[in-house]
């Protein structure tokens, strides 16, 4: 090893660093993920301070700070607003993550049109695609106005020149993976270059008020690739998730120091981009089977917004000694307890059963709410008997068989009622605690053992 230059092993997944190789990361518990690279030494000397006055930052007394309205742009893509909380923060830094070709390089450029409507300056900077690529794909899905900065590049350095140079209001940087500081020796895509990448990126959109959208690619696991700080050095981070094959994508906000995390918007993708689906309840219960058992629709909250969905459950005789039980889009663990539950406290054998349940639509919900919908749907198949079309349930279902109060009943009520549900089957202490609308029968229990009558 040369003189003056000193290495660590970073962990592949989390960051952790150590100073000799192991085979297991203390941090995330995953093995042989030790890469050796060099120890970056950080040369920052401030964010404000430095970029903005060439001086040392001075402490402000919170009461002289002021949040005008303005503080937030929106980008005109109205559930794309509702999970950044009400619109894009100024200074802020954005990471979007998601699978290959789930769409969001074509989500950033269409909130880039909106904004460049609109007169903000825009600058978008691809590591991966050629100014050609990025035209045919801007030309699918609209006219473009000049405020809209298209930049092909990779070396950070470079970027943060061209980023000074234009002073754009709103930069996109397509991707992390991609880019590369001449400091820091070891390959793109590593940890170091990801790590001193986004601090850079943080302290240009800090320092001069820029708002940075920072693209990343995700593992076979479902999350961002790199170590597990970049998510701590961002101010939020989208996940773009849904079958690439459906039409369907959702957008979920994991973190956001703006807003609710709870929050999701959802997306339809067509041949001229993604287009916002603003009821997705309508579009979720799309296709419902008629005359079929095991077969409910329950009504969850992501966030905000009352979504219903249709939870189906098939319970077969097992041709096997153990039997088989499957979740699709809910929690396989929470399925096998509400099993236990109907066994114990209700008397079915379904020990002897085969259970697949699936929430309809490809929507992974883990709200306890669904929980009294999974087991009408069990106890649905199980004894072959169709529940009405105009029936709708929520309600948490503890170990004894009791039926729990959740959040938002009125919402959830309201929904079932715009869609045109006329019975809700709800906890006995939610009914007792809001106010009885028009044009829907509410019917509260106390226990499963309430669902035999």
């Amino acid at each position: 090893m040369a003189k003056g230059k000193t290495t660590a092993f970073f962990c592949k997944e989390c960051g952790y660093e150590s100073v000799k190789w192991l085979g297991q990361c203390p941090g995330c518990r995953e093995w042989n993920t030790f890469v050796e690279e060099p120890v970056v030494k950080a040369k920052s000397k401030g964010i404000t301070g430095t970029i903005l006055s060439g001086g040392r930052a001075k402490p402000s007394p919170v009461s002289e700070i002021s949040i005008d309205e303005e503080d937030r742009i929106l980008t005109d893509i109205g559930e794309l607003d509702r999970v950044l909380g009400g619109g894009l923060v100024k200074g802020s830094l954005i990471l979007v993550g998601g699978d290959p070709g789930i769409g969001k390089s074509t989500l950033l450029l269409q909130a880039c049109r909106h904004l460049a409507a609109t007169g903000r300056r825009v600058l978008y900077i691809s590591g991966e695609e050629s100014l050609k690529q990025i035209k045919l794909r801007a030309n699918r899905l609209g006219e473009f106005s000049d405020n809209l900065l298209l930049l092909c590049e990779t070396n950070l350095q470079r970027m943060e020149e061209a980023i000074k140079e234009t002073l754009p209001e709103v930069v996109i940087v397509d991707s992390i993976q991609t880019i590369y500081n001449e400091d820091v020796e070891s390959a793109p895509g590593s940890v170091s270059q990801v790590r001193e990448s986004t601090n850079k990126l943080m302290q240009l959109a800090k320092g001069l008020t820029i708002s940075v959208f920072i693209v990343g690619h995700v593992t076979k696991e479902g999350v961002v690739a790199g170590p597990r700080v970049l998510e701590h050095m961002v101010d939020t981070v989208l996940y773009f998730e849904g079958d690439r094959h459906a039409s369907y994508r959702i957008l979920r906000g994991v973190k956001n120091r703006f807003g609710s995390t709870n929050e999701i918007g959802v997306f339809e993708m067509r041949e001229d981009g993604l287009c916002e689906v603003k009821n997705p309840s309508e579009f979720m219960l799309d296709g419902r089977p008629e005359n079929a058992s095991g077969s409910v629709v329950a009504c969850s909250v992501e966030g905000t917004r009352p979504i219903l969905v249709e939870i189906q459950a098939l319970v077969s005789k097992t041709n096997f000694g153990m039997p088989r039980r499957t979740a699709a889009g809910t929690d396989y663990n929470r399925v096998n307890l509400l099993m236990a539950v109907l066994e114990k406290r209700l008397g079915y054998p379904l020990s002897d059963y085969d259970a697949y349940v699936n929430i309809a639509g490809g929507l992974k919900i883990s709200e306890p709410a669904l929980d009294l919908g999974i087991v009408i749907a069990i106890i649905s198949s199980y004894r072959d008997q169709i529940i009405d079309e105009g029936t709708i349930c929520f309600g948490e279902v503890g170990l004894s068989g009791e039926v729990r109060a959740v959040s938002n009943p009125e919402q959830r009520v309201s929904e079932a009622v715009k869609l045109g549900f006329k019975t809700c089957i709800m906890p006995q202490v939610s009914l007792e605690n809001i106010k009885k609308p028009q044009g829907i029968k509410l019917i509260g229990i106390k226990n499963i053992k309430d669902l035999h009558r």
